[in-house]
C-alpha cells in the first residue's frame, strides 16, 4: 500500500453489534488494497468497536461525541487522505471487488463525479415490500442520463454504495442537515452543480433491511421531508424561470404544492384524471383534465403515489408529443 491511500472509506458506526466486524472485514478484504477505512465511532455503548481488536494498519478509528450521522460523516471525510471517498455502513457487506469496479468506472469516465453500485437486499426476515420495490427501481438506474431523469423521484444512489472524487466532496461542501436525508441532499446539490452521477451495473453491496434502519425511524426520512427536499431544489433548478402545473390532485400532489408554496413558488393548478376532481379547486387552484392545453413555457410535475401510475402518465405524455425533462418531470 502506498503511504497515502488512493481510496478512503468512511464508515460511521453507533451500536452496530456483531454486524460491525463483518462490515469491516468486507472492506479490508477488498481486491483493491490501497485503501484506508475510517471508522467513526459515534459514541457507541455496546462495545462493538472495542471488540474489533484488529491490527490492520489501514483501519483508523475516530471517536465522535454522538452528534449524529451528518456530523460523523463530515468528521470521517475531513480525516480522509485518499483522492476518492467511499461510503459504507456498519451493517452492510461489500462484495470483494466493489472498490476496484468503482475506481475503474471513475478513472475511465472522467465526466462522472459520483459512482454507486447496484445492491442486493438482505434481511434477517422477510424483506419489506416497499424496500424491495425501491431496490428494484434503484437498480434499474445505471447511466447518468437515467439517474438525472429520476433525480426528483427518489434518492437514486443508495448511500453506502457510493464512491466520489475528493474534489466533488469539496465542491459540494460536505454533508448538511437540512431536515431531510443528508444523502439525497448531496445528490440534489451535485445535480444542481452539474456533477454527473453514475453506477457500476453490478450488485456490489449487500444492503441490509432492518427495523432499526434510519429510513424507518428518523423523521428526516418522512414523506414530507423528502417532498421538502424536492421542492427546495426544483425551485432552484427546473422552476427557476418556468411556471408549473402538478399532475396529481391527490395527497402527494397537494403536498408538493404546499412545499413549493413554502419555497415561494405557487403552481398554476393541477391535472387529474378523476372526473370528480376536474373542474373543482384543490388548495385554491383549479383542477383540469389531461387534455387541457399547456400555456407557453409551462412544465408538468407528475406527483402521484399509486403504484404503476407513474409509467402510465409517462407513456401518455410521451404519446402526446411531450418530452421528459423538457415538458414534464416525474417528481414522486
Amino acid at each position: 500500500m502506498s503511504r497515502t491511500p488512493l481510496v478512503s472509506v468512511v464508515l460511521p458506526a453507533r451500536n452496530c453489534g456483531r454486524r460491525l466486524r463483518e462490515a469491516v472485514d468486507s472492506v479490508l478484504g477488498q481486491t483493491f488494497p490501497d485503501l484506508e477505512l475510517i471508522l467513526v465511532d459515534d459514541h457507541s455503548t455496546d462495545g462493538s468497536v472495542a471488540a474489533l481488536g484488529m491490527r490492520d494498519a489501514r483501519l483508523r478509528i475516530v471517536a465522535n461525541p454522538g452528534a449524529g450521522l451528518v456530523d460523523a460523516l463530515n468528521a470521517g471525510a475531513a480525516r480522509a487522505r485518499g483522492d476518492y471517498l467511499a461510503r459504507m455502513d456498519g451493517d452492510d457487506l461489500c462484495l470483494p471487488h466493489r472498490l476496484e469496479r468503482q475506481l475503474q468506472l471513475l478513472q475511465r469516465h472522467p465526466e462522472v463525479g459520483v459512482a454507486g453500485t447496484r445492491v442486493e437486499v438482505i434481511a434477517d426476515g422477510p424483506v419489506g415490500e416497499g424496500w424491495r420495490r425501491y431496490a428494484e427501481w434503484v437498480n434499474a438506474l445505471v447511466e447518468p442520463e437515467e439517474i438525472e431523469r429520476a433525480i426528483f423521484i427518489e434518492s437514486p444512489l443508495p448511500h453506502p454504495t457510493v464512491m466520489m472524487r475528493r474534489g466533488v466532496w469539496q465542491l459540494l461542501g460536505g454533508y448538511r442537515d437540512r431536515g431531510w436525508p443528508e444523502d439525497y441532499d448531496l445528490w440534489l446539490r451535485a445535480y444542481r452543480a452539474g456533477v454527473r452521477l453514475g453506477k457500476v451495473p453490478e450488485p456490489l453491496l449487500r444492503w441490509r433491511d432492518s427495523p432499526t434502519r434510519l429510513s424507518r425511524t428518523d423523521p428526516r426520512y418522512s414523506k414530507r421531508s423528502f417532498m421538502r427536499a424536492r421542492a427546495h431544489f426544483l425551485v432552484r433548478t427546473v422552476l427557476a424561470e418556468r411556471p408549473a402545473l402538478i399532475w396529481g390532485a391527490g395527497e402527494t400532489g397537494t403536498l408538493l404544492a404546499r412545499c413549493l408554496d413554502d419555497e415561494g413558488v405557487r403552481v398554476r393548478g393541477f391535472i387529474d384524471v378523476d372526473p370528480r376532481k376536474i373542474g373543482r379547486r384543490r388548495s385554491g387552484r383549479p383542477v383540469r383534465g389531461p387534455g387541457a392545453a399547456l400555456a407557453a413555457g409551462e412544465i408538468v410535475l407528475v406527483a402521484v403515489a399509486a403504484w404503476g401510475a407513474r409509467e402510465e402518465i409517462r407513456a401518455y405524455l410521451a404519446g402526446e408529443g411531450r418530452r421528459e425533462g423538457r415538458d414534464f418531470l416525474i417528481v414522486s
